[in-house]
């Protein structure tokens, strides 16, 4: 059984739990998908310039670090995509987006837009008595 992305009638307390749960899943995920994008492109440069040179170390070292940095992306995302409760084919993309270039930054923004942020909307918790911080006129 599918646990419920947000517990509808849970106390305000769990609610909170919930959103500090998926917002700190999102944070993961993103800096995930950032730096295994980013590692990506550089192990492509330098499988490039490889042709040039007869050093394979670096290559190797680099495609190492991006492996495991992968297994770790994976880790991470899997869970969001199932608390998002994301349909097959965008947990597919989410899940490959590490093994092409750039792709990692694409994915992320399209699942940002239109996934993420409106669960994160539907998470925002407000306590009835917290004020804006900048508001123009101080209640007394």
């Amino acid at each position: 059984m599918a646990r419920p992305a947000v517990v509808p009638g849970g106390s305000p307390r769990d609610k909170a739990k919930d959103a500090a749960r998926l917002r700190l899943n999102v944070t993961l995920y993103r800096v995930m998908a950032y730096v295994t994008g980013v590692i990506l492109i550089v192990l492509c440069v330098f499988a490039i310039a490889q042709a040039f040179t007869n050093d394979e170390a670096i290559v190797n070292a680099i495609g190492t670090v991006h492996g495991l940095l992968y297994i770790v992306y994976l880790i991470v995302s899997y869970p969001l995509t199932r608390r998002l409760r994301l349909p097959l084919w965008p947990t597919i993309a989410v899940l490959l987006a590490g093994t092409i270039p750039v792709m990692t930054f694409v994915v992320e923004r399209r699942i940002s837009h239109r996934y993420i942020d409106p669960a994160l909307a539907a998470v925002t918790v407000r306590s009835p008595d917290q004020r804006d911080s900048f508001s123009s006129s101080p209640e007394r």
